[in-house]
C-alpha cells in the first residue's frame, strides 16, 4: 500500500498584530483585577454592603477594540477592586513596542475609552450556584472532593463545547505546523526586542506548511514571514536574508525538521511599513485558531482572552488540552482530541468525547471511561486543580495558549499518566 501523503498549514501572529494587542490588553485587565481582589481579600476588606472581597467572586468578560490612534475597552466585570484601565492599556501597548508615533501607534498619545460595566445578575446567578439536581444526592458514598462546597458551587459560565488536542509529533505534544508557526512568531519578536535587527517593528505574521507521510511530519515545504519594518528599508532582499538567518534557521534547525528545499516568502507583497492598528483594526477573540492548534484540532468557537476562569470557554478548553496531553503522554494514543460540553449553571459536563483517530490500542470508549474516573471536569474542580484564580493570563494571549514550557501553564502538566494507565490495565 502506498504511503498517505498530504500537507498541512498553520499560521501565527506576533504580539504587535492588532488582534493580539487586543487579546493582551483584555487579559492584562483580568490579571490586574485578580491581583487587586486578592490583595483586598488578604487585607480582610468588606464593602459597605458587608460583602467581603474574595478572588473567587471575580467575574470578567472584557473585549478590546483598536483602530488608528484609539483603543476602546468594553465588557462586564464583578469585583470590589478598582483598577486603572487606561494605565493598564497604555503599559501593555508600551511593552508590545508601540511607543512612538513613527511606528504607527503611540501608547502615550492614543485615545483610551473605558466602557466596562457591572456584570448582569442573571448571568451571575447561573455561575455562582449550580442547580440542585447537579449536586450529589448521596453524600455518604462521595469523596470529600466530590462534596466540597467550592467544587459544587461554581456552575459553567455558559453553554457550549470545548476541544483539546495533542499529538506526539513534537516534544510539547503539539502539531508540528502550529508549533513551528508559533515559535517563528516568538523568535521574530525576540529578534526585534533584542535589537538584533533594529529596523523591525511590532506587527508580523508567520505561516508554515508541513508535509506528512503516513501522518508523520517529514519536511517543511513552504514558509511565510511578514514583518513590519522601518520606512528606510527599501530593499526586500535585505529583509529576506535577515529573516532566513535570524528567524527561520534558528527555529527550524533546532527542531531538526528538513526545510532547506522549502519555498520561502518574506513580505511577499513588498514593503510593510504601515502596520498595527494603523494598518488594520484589532478585536479581542479573532485569532482563536492561532491561539490553539493551528487548525489541526477542532475549536468550539469561544475565545479565551478577557474571560475569568469560571468561563468554560477558557477553563474547560485548558482542561481538554490537559486531558488530551496526558492521554498521549501516557502512550495510550499517538493523537487525541477531547471534546467537553456544558450547560450554563450546571457543573457536571453534559458530555465527554475522546477521538484517538485510530491510533490507540485501547479504543476510544475505554479511554473515555478512564477519563471520567481520573479527571474531575466540573468547572470548580478544573479551577482548583489548575489553580486558575491567578493573574497568569496576559502571557497566554500571544504565541499560543498551549504547548509552552511555563510553570504557570498548569494545563500542560502530564500528572495523570499513571492513573490513566492503572485504570486501563
Amino acid at each position: 500500500m502506498s504511503a498517505k501523503t498530504y500537507v498541512f498549514t498553520s499560521e501565527s501572529v506576533t504580539e504587535g498584530h492588532p488582534d493580539k494587542m487586543c487579546d493582551q490588553i483584555s487579559d492584562a485587565i483580568v490579571d490586574a483585577i485578580l491581583t487587586k481582589e486578592a490583595q483586598l481579600e488578604a487585607q480582610g476588606y468588606v464593602d459597605a454592603a458587608g460583602v467581603p472581597a474574595k478572588v473567587e467572586n471575580v467575574r470578567c468578560a472584557i473585549e478590546t477594540f483598536t483602530t488608528t490612534g484609539t483603543i476602546i475597552v468594553m465588557g462586564e466585570v464583578r469585583t470590589q477592586a478598582y483598577v486603572d484601565v487606561p494605565s493598564i492599556v497604555r503599559e501593555t501597548v508600551r511593552e508590545i513596542g508601540y511607543d512612538r508615533a513613527k511606528y504607527g501607534f503611540d501608547c502615550e498619545t492614543c485615545g483610551v475609552l473605558n466602557l466596562i460595566h457591572d456584570q448582569s445578575p442573571d448571568i451571575a446567578q447561573g455561575v455562582d450556584g449550580t442547580i440542585a439536581a447537579d449536586k450529589p444526592a448521596d453524600t455518604d458514598s462521595k469523596s470529600v472532593a466530590e462534596t466540597d462546597d467550592f467544587l459544587n458551587s461554581i456552575g459553567a459560565g455558559d453553554q457550549g463545547m470545548m476541544f483539546g488536542y495533542s499529538s506526539n509529533e513534537t516534544p510539547s505534544l503539539m502539531p508540528m505546523p502550529a508549533y513551528l508557526a508559533q515559535r517563528l512568531a516568538q523568535r521574530l519578536t525576540f529578534v526585534r526586542k533584542q535589537k538584533l535587527l533594529d529596523y523591525l517593528r511590532p506587527d508580523g505574521k508567520t505561516q508554515v506548511t508541513v508535509r506528512y507521510v503516513d501522518n508523520k511530519p517529514t519536511e517543511v515545504t513552504a514558509l511565510v514571514v511578514s514583518t513590519q519594518h522601518d520606512a528606510a528599508i527599501t530593499d526586500m532582499n535585505i529583509v529576506r536574508n535577515d529573516m532566513i538567518e535570524q528567524v527561520i534557521a534558528p527555529v527550524l534547525d533546532e527542531v531538526g525538521i528538513e526545510w532547506k528545499g522549502a519555498d520561502i516568502y518574506v513580505n511577499p507583497t513588498g514593503r510593510f511599513v504601515i502596520g498595527g492598528p494603523m494598518g488594520d483594526t484589532g478585536l479581542t477573540g479573532r485569532k482563536i485558531i492561532v491561539d490553539t492548534y493551528g487548525g489541526m484540532g477542532r475549536h468550539g468557537g469561544g475565545a479565551f482572552s478577557g474571560k475569568d476562569c469560571t468561563k468554560v470557554d477558557r477553563s474547560a478548553a485548558y482542561a481538554a488540552r490537559w486531558v488530551a496531553k496526558n492521554i498521549v503522554a501516557a502512550g495510550l494514543a499517538e493523537r487525541c482530541e477531547v471534546q467537553l460540553a456544558y450547560a450554563i449553571g450546571v457543573s457536571k459536563p453534559l458530555s465527554i468525547m475522546v477521538d484517538t483517530f485510530g491510533t490507540s490500542a485501547y479504543g476510544d470508549q475505554r479511554i473515555e471511561a478512564a477519563v471520567e474516573k481520573v479527571f474531575d471536569l466540573r468547572p470548580g474542580a478544573i479551577i482548583r486543580e489548575l489553580d486558575l484564580f491567578r493573574p497568569i493570563f496576559k502571557k497566554t494571549a500571544a504565541y499560543g495558549h498551549f504547548g509552552r514550557d511555563d510553570k504557570d501553564f498548569t494545563w500542560e502538566k502530564t500528572n495523570r499518566i499513571e492513573e490513566l494507565r492503572a485504570v486501563l490495565q
